[in-house]
């Protein structure tokens, strides 16, 4: 619901102050290009374009080149990417693919990152990394990053941590083992 990829069969979803129920599909799309940033778990990225062309894509769909390249570099070396602008996307490792699609995820400065277990493909050390960028971006660009993940303890102290158990949110730590009587 919140990447308005379902629309509510009842309810209302808010973004930013916005009844997004309200939206049509055209709307829609733009609120999302404008408001939201995906990360998926699998990277998704487009094979025939270089690296920098698959995270300036979203800018080119939004029609804000100014800087977009520019930007797109930062993001890059901030994920550690910098020597791999040019490589076509099918070129480079199942890691360095998840990067990019953490910096494409990025690049238009999202009010909400949606990501899906954004490290899921990273040895540690760079996961670390990613967690520390996201973390930085969250507070630099006051930005909200809901992050599902089966690693949660890799995030360390974040804000706020909704666990679903058997289809229900949590709110907090995770539940304790039910005691089952035999």
């Amino acid at each position: 619901m919140i990447g308005l990829l379902d629309r509510p069969t009842s309810g209302k979803v808010f973004i930013d102050g916005i009844d997004t129920s309200k939206l049509n599909d055209d709307e829609i799309s733009s609120f999302r290009n404008d408001k939201l940033g995906f990360v998926f778990q699998s990277s998704n990225l487009l094979a025939d374009l270089t690296v920098l062309e698959n995270v300036i894509l979203p800018r080119n769909i939004q029609r804000t080149q100014n800087g977009a390249e520019y930007d797109a570099k930062e993001l890059l070396g901030s994920v550690g990417l910098q020597d791999q602008l040019n490589k076509r996307a099918n070129k480079i490792s199942g890691g360095q693919s998840q990067r990019v699609a953490i910096a494409r995820g990025l690049i238009n400065n999202p009010s909400i990152v949606l990501a899906d277990e954004p490290t899921g493909n990273l040895d540690s050390i760079t996961a670390k990394t990613i967690i520390q960028l996201m973390k930085s971006m969250a507070k630099k660009l006051n930005q909200t990053f809901i992050i599902v993940t089966h690693e949660k303890e890799q995030f360390g102290d974040v804000d706020r941590v909704i666990t679903i158990t058997d289809g229900r949110a949590i709110d907090g730590e995770e539940p304790k083992p039910m005691e089952v009587a035999t």
